[in-house]
């Protein structure tokens, strides 16, 4: 394979669904042998968080799922995002919204919501912090489902 294709994962402040999203995808990646093909990283709208790593929920909750989220660190999303990365998925409708207003013209199409790739077309990834440990459980059944669906697409665009 010689594309190499990009992936980001955005969320409101960087330290729940989308690093979460982050490791979920980023393993699924190395267990098909695609690390070399594909680039992931995450961000989030605003810098509430940056250089903080993941809530330690979000980790300890991956890390039961064999996830680990340990060396992702919180940063914002800023514009040279629209031209380095291929998708640009947001975790929710504000998120997505947050990046419309933020992207040329030009890459809106790279924009979408990421629960698009698990067949819920216009669902959110839902803020975890309202549902205890059940929430950070939930956003991981979630992100799985997307992360497989996104995986599949993905590949099909590589060969």
């Amino acid at each position: 394979m010689d594309k190499k294709i990009s992936v980001l994962f955005v969320c409101l402040g960087n330290i729940c669904r989308s690093p979460t999203a982050h490791g979920v995808f980023q393993t699924k990646v190395l267990e098909q042998g695609l690390a070399g093909d594909i680039q992931i990283d995450s961000a989030g709208t605003a810098a509430y968080h940056v250089g903080n790593p993941p809530d330690s929920r979000s980790s300890k909750a991956a890390k039961r799922r064999g996830y680990d989220l340990s060396s992702l660190r919180a940063r914002q999303a800023v514009t040279v995002d629209f031209d380095q990365f291929d998708y640009i998925l947001a975790m929710d409708t504000q998120n997505l919204r947050d990046l419309q207003a933020i992207s040329p013209a030009n890459y809106q199409g790279k924009l979408c919501l990421f629960l698009d790739y698990a067949g819920m077309s216009s669902a959110d990834v839902p803020d975890p912090y309202y549902d205890g440990e059940a929430g950070f459980e939930h956003v991981l059944d979630l992100v799985e489902s997307a992360s497989d669906g996104l995986l599949q697409h993905i590949k099909k665009e590589l060969s």
